[in-house]
């Protein structure tokens, strides 16, 4: 039996991001995918005839600048579309607020709903650009080991204070506070109109099982600076759909010389002695290796992928403790024709509907969608964030047709009434209901539709308890937290055994940031 350099556990955008570095470092990886398609939760595919969809994330983080110059993406035909609208809001009321990427066009359409909120927008997005600067080089940082700090660490650590320091006290005070604060709290702080502060509110708690009352949920909005130097999340999208860039990560991996393999699925990591030593797959076949890199969640590798005796007991209870409990749900909507908003004139709809769609008036309907979750059941008024990339990519949908791609809040994973596959439709019914309520001419333009329930993205996509994040992205969950305190820097308890998902550090979304930080970790090490 052949003897590999590494084996990645998962061909999801941060293994082969992983595989990419490894590949150009002089490594051989093989990428073992399950599925018959790589990418994970960055894939397109057909869900209806003609009508193709960004099956699960179907925006970018964005996609780490670093990453996309380091592995020359563009080059390599990657593109993406930045719609002059990061977001478009309308209330039950017919009125709308939309967010442009240009600050001074979103103050003067916010001067028709609160002069106030018009002046204090610029000193919003200036300041979330200000502390985004000063905490971005966290992101590529391996957090350190608290137990043995480095001087190189220490280093980095005094730099980051310096420049936290360089702020201002203003600034410095702010980002202090907002870590532990919720979400609601802060968008009141700068805010008077309530759809105002439901569109910063909803980045604190997209993909959480939270609601914007929950403590801690502002820690989202400093991730967001950090990656993107606003607090408001951008629509960032990729022409083809998601897939294109799993597509051109794959082809980068396979170019270097590196392997992907798919409808391979990993049933087990092989250990000897302590140390990671390869993987059996479900076929049985054995494949042995000097490193394997899991892809994987954090649970679904040390409680499904490994023998539970390879580890002491207090890491195992740590780790099932760890909180992945999913609230997300996807619907896909193949349409005939672009909706029809209340909020918007026909001439209006192509460029405000050309980003991120937010449905969620008020704090208070935010809350209460995440209520029902609190006691297992699906909300009847979800928080919605929609896109139509149709609109702006004309490959997708037949021509005059469109796609619609809808993330719904909250599904939760654990139903206390029936289960998720004799509740399926109601759930789309429950999305396409909501919805209508802002876009009445919706049902009548439906010709397709596509349910992904909390239990798919678990057992089709792989992501323990349907949690798109690979776990809660909260205060005691980040940084040197993540997923564990001790074990928060991409290595694991047992030799060999590395993780490059979304449940390290810096966490979820569609940033490659996690694959290219465990990689420079695992060439390290394997280069000792």
């Amino acid at each position: 039996m052949a003897t590999r350099d590494i084996i990645i556990i998962g061909a999801g955008h941060n293994g082969l991001v992983a595989a990419c570095y490894l590949a150009k470092a002089g490594l051989k990886p093989l990428v073992l995918e399950r599925r018959a398609i790589a990418g994970g939760a960055c894939i397109t595919e057909e869900f209806h005839p003609g009508f193709r969809a960004s099956t699960l994330a179907h925006t970018t983080g964005p996609l780490s600048s670093r990453v996309v110059k380091d592995l020359d993406l563009e080059r390599q035909g990657l593109e993406f579309i930045q719609p002059a609208v990061r977001v478009f809001a309308p209330n039950s009321s017919g009125r709308s607020i939309c967010i442009y990427e240009d600050v001074e066009r979103t103050a003067d359409e916010l001067t028709h709903l609160s002069t106030k909120d018009a002046k204090s927008y610029p000193d919003f997005v200036s300041t979330f650009a200000r502390i985004g600067r000063a905490v971005a080089p966290l992101l590529p940082m391996t957090p350190p080991d608290i137990d043995r700090l480095s001087k190189k660490e220490l280093w980095g650590l005094g730099k980051l204070g310096l420049a936290i320091r360089g702020l201002g006290k203003k600034d410095e005070y702010r980002l202090l506070r907002y870590g532990p604060m919720a979400v609601a709290d802060l968008a009141a702080e700068w805010f008077e109109t309530e759809l105002l502060r439901a569109i910063v509110a909803a980045r604190g708690i997209f993909g959480a099982f939270a609601g914007p009352w929950s403590a801690g949920t502002s820690a989202a909005l400093l991730l967001q600076a950090a990656t993107d130097e606003h607090a408001i999340a951008p629509a960032t999208f990729v022409k083809g759909g998601m897939g294109a860039l799993s597509q051109t990560l794959a082809k980068v991996v396979t170019a270097s010389g590196a392997e992907i393999h798919t409808n391979a699925e990993v049933a087990s990591v092989r250990v000897r002695d302590g140390k990671a030593t390869g993987v059996v797959l479900t076929s049985g076949e054995e494949i042995a290796a000097r490193a394997v890199i899991s892809n994987a969640d954090p649970r679904t590798t040390f409680l499904k992928l490994v023998d539970p005796a390879e580890f002491d007991p207090s890491f195992l209870n740590k780790i099932r403790n760890y909180r992945a409990h999913g609230t997300v749900a996807k619907v896909h909507l193949a349409l005939s024709a672009v909706p029809q908003f209340s909020a918007l004139t026909n001439e209006e709809a192509t460029e405000k509907l050309s980003g991120r769609i937010h449905i969620g008036p008020d704090i208070e309907y935010l809350e209460h969608a995440f209520d029902a979750a609190k006691y297992g059941d699906m909300s009847p008024r979800p928080y919605l964030d929609i896109a139509i990339p149709s609109l702006t990519d004309q490959t997708l949908a037949p021509a005059g047709a469109h796609v619609m791609s809808i993330h719904a809040q909250f599904a939760p994973y654990h139903l206390q009434d029936g289960d998720w596959n004799s509740r399926r439709e109601e759930l789309g019914d429950t999305v396409v209901n909501a919805l209508s309520d802002y876009a009445p001419n919706l049902k009548e333009s439906i010709v397709g539709r596509h349910v992904i329930t909390p239990l798919d993205l678990e057992e089709t996509y792989g992501l323990s308890g349907g949690h798109i994040h690979h776990g809660e992205m909260s205060v005691d969950q980040l940084f040197a937290f993540r997923p564990l305190i001790g074990w928060a820097r991409y290595l694991t308890p047992l030799e060999g055994l590395y993780l490059c998902g979304a449940g390290t550090h810096p966490g979820g979304g569609v940033t490659g940031t996690p694959g290219a930080n465990a990689s420079r970790e695992i060439i390290k090490d394997l280069k000792r």
